[in-house]
């Protein structure tokens, strides 16, 4: 007889779900039911949004492509370099919309300009630089990579932006004001987003530092993308999990190599990297004069107006730049030499490399800077009439401005040359010459050290120079579109994966960090100008003021009587000082809400892996149970199985079952004596 399964179980228990469904709906009211819906689509849009914001970043498909080939050490440095293009984009809408856009506007918007006009004194006279009469080529070539020339009188420079305010119908446009404001709001913009973005990496860092282990298991059980369809993205994929796997190994070697030492052999290794430390210091004392006598020599000459030829003008232009690209790369490679006697891991000899690099390159710039400003602010055995060198120069922040633009520009010319000059031709030799010298060269790997602080130079230089410069983010950022794409054909075709890997989420942090020292020196000397050095009297925004800071406190005063004491109130000691309290209590609880949860963390940690041991242990006793009663218990081949003998052995497993059971968690007495 057939027997039917009737459906009606199925659809009594179907209807039943939905009436219950229909009854909490009904509990609802309107008021939560069109929140619940609002809160669902909301998160269903930011998704999409989130989604779709992701696919339209700049160099997708290329960082991708990079991350598989060489893994995402090489990855870190294109995404730094995508990050900078972004933020140099950022600084430029903002000096242009506040400061160039509203003086693009005036005739269109019938506002009235107030100029700062030429007083007839001696200070306020701004010699033009444009050549006259029949102008020879070269001479516009010259003129476009010094920023002199046709190039000084044009909005590239603070010298052009001679207007006071600009009155529109409705108000008055404060231009020196919003030359100032907007200085210090790129330099904020810069601060917050470098430690918003480092902040991620850090975590990332402390993550993976905190348990190595933890490591390995998320590379080899989770690290693989299930989504992933394509067979050329799998492979990529497959090539980016190796390359983190066997930095991960490399690693954990070297931290081995480092615990076996001996004393003596500690010894030996720490009088070696105090020589060499030395021998640095003496190679960076080196470097620094002779940027300080270039600089000197290269304005005197300038100034004194001396042309022998093309060439000659060229190299009295770039004097400073030459002599400041030599050494950043030689003192590079002495490094590179250097570290692999100190006998470091792979990430600290990268960092290391890279600290040095820095402070190279970055006081490098300070010195050019401190040269140029013994030159603007002595007046030789005359008193400085004007506050300034005004012979010398008559606007020195263009002047400043110009060295600036010429360091970027030269940084750029450097790495377009290296790249079709040195590294395609030794691509070349290697390939196709047999000779030992070749072999012995090798194909080149991409040294992330000095690639890194090629851009972090170029990236303080640009922090610097806005303020003398405002079209400068502009150059940098279509300077950074170009050299991204110049590395990753180098990469592609010249370069090969590092022998020595290492981690990317400890150099992004580092990264960011090196950065934020970049940031953090780009500060002084604006400041410094800023609030301290003499404006030129002769061209720029604050011809009306002795410094730049003054702007503020002069407008600060022509407010309104409420709005000006809350403003004086601000900048008091007494807010500044309950500010600091209240900020040193803040992070006070912060660091000890940290240590609360790490505590936590680490009792987690502590109770999961006693939860491992009792589970071994157990299974342990589970074996041993189970072979103890394979022993007492034996079936013999001759002997048929009876049903006796059944009973016996689980009954024998049960009781040596229960006795494992009894041996794994003993009695709460014992067990709280232990």
């Amino acid at each position: 007889m057939t027997v039917f399964h009737s459906p009606v179980p199925f659809s009594v228990g179907f209807h039943t779900q939905q009436t219950l469904h229909f009854a909490e709906a009904r509990d609802l009211s309107s008021w939560r039911q069109w929140r619940r819906s609002t809160r669902r689509n909301v998160r269903r849009l930011r998704d999409d949004a989130h989604e779709w914001l992701n696919s339209l970043k700049l160099w997708r498909g290329d960082i991708h492509l990079i991350e598989g080939m060489f893994g995402t050490g090489i990855l870190s440095y294109f995404s730094f370099l995508r990050f900078l293009v972004l933020l140099n984009s950022v600084i430029f809408l903002l000096m242009f919309s506040f400061i160039m856009l509203p003086i693009i506007l005036v005739p269109h918007a019938s506002g009235n300009t107030t100029y700062n006009q030429y007083d007839g004194s001696e200070c306020s006279l701004y010699p033009s630089s444009s050549r006259r009469g029949l102008v020879i080529f070269h001479e516009h070539i010259t003129d476009l990579l010094s920023g002199g020339g046709f190039l000084e009188q044009t909005y590239l420079f603070y010298g052009f932006y001679k207007v006071d305010k600009i009155h529109f119908p409705n108000f008055t446009y404060n231009v020196p004001l919003a030359y100032l404001l907007v200085t210090v709001a790129y330099l904020f913009l810069s601060l917050i987003w470098i430690v918003k973005r480092s902040a991620t990496g850090f975590k990332r860092n402390l993550v993976q530092d905190e348990d190595r282990f933890q490591s390995f298991c998320n590379k080899i059980f989770a690290g693989w993308d299930f989504c992933i369809t394509n067979e050329n993205a799998a492979r990529l994929k497959r090539s980016s999990l190796l390359y983190e796997l066997k930095t991960d190994l490399e690693e954990e070697r070297i931290k081995q190599k480092i615990a076996d030492r001996t004393r003596k052999e500690k010894c030996r290794i720490y009088v070696l990297r105090l020589v060499l430390n030395l021998f640095v210091i003496g190679v960076l004392a080196g470097c620094f004069y002779s940027i300080y006598v270039a600089t000197i020599v290269s304005q005197e000459l300038t100034s004194v107006g001396f042309q022998e030829n093309f060439i000659m003008d060229l190299i009295y232009e770039y004097l400073p730049s030459i002599v400041i690209t030599l050494a950043n790369f030689i003192t590079p490679l002495l490094f590179s030499v250097i570290i692999n006697f100190e006998d470091y891991s792979p990430a600290f000899e990268i960092r290391f490399t890279l600290m040095r690099c820095v402070f190279m390159r970055l006081t490098s710039i300070g010195v050019l800077l401190f040269s140029l400003w013994s030159q603007i602010t002595e007046c030789g055995e005359e008193s400085c009439i004007c506050g300034y060198n005004h012979k010398l120069y008559s606007c020195w922040e263009t002047r400043v401005g110009q060295e600036m633009y010429k360091l970027t520009v030269f940084d750029f010319i450097i790495i377009v040359a290296v790249t079709i000059f040195v590294e395609f031709p030794r691509k070349l030799i290697v390939k196709h010459c047999d000779c030992g010298l070749a072999k012995w060269w090798g194909q080149q790997e991409f040294a992330i050290p000095q690639n890194v602080l090629e851009i972090v130079y170029g990236q303080t230089i640009c922090w610097i120079g806005t303020f003398y410069c405002p079209l400068l983010p502009a150059i940098c950022t279509i300077k950074y579109f170009f050299i991204f794409y110049i590395k990753k054909v180098s990469l592609i075709n010249n370069c090969r994966p590092a022998t020595r890997p290492f981690r990317a989420s400890s150099s992004n942090f580092f990264f960011l960090g090196v950065l934020l020292i970049g940031l953090a020196l780009a500060c002084v000397p604006v400041s410094v100008s800023v609030a301290q050095i003499n404006c030129s009297q002769a061209c720029g925004p604050f011809v009306n003021y002795n410094t730049s800071w003054e702007v503020l406190p002069t407008t600060v005063s022509q407010l309104p009587y409420g709005v000006k004491t809350f403003l004086f109130a601000l900048s008091s000691e007494a807010f500044a000082v309950s500010f600091f309290v209240i900020t040193c209590l803040a992070m006070f609880y912060v660091i000890a809400l940290a240590g609360a949860h790490k505590r936590v963390i680490n009792q987690l940690r502590e109770q999961l892996a006693m939860e491992g041991r009792d589970k071994r242990f157990l299974i342990q006793k589970l074996c041993q149970a189970q072979r103890v009663s394979a022993i007492r218990s034996p079936v013999s081949k001759s002997q048929p199985r009876t049903s006796r003998s059944s009973p016996s052995y689980h009954t024998s497993f049960s009781n040596n079952f229960s006795e494992s059971v009894f041996l794994a968690h003993p009695p709460p007495d014992s067990s709280t004596h232990v």
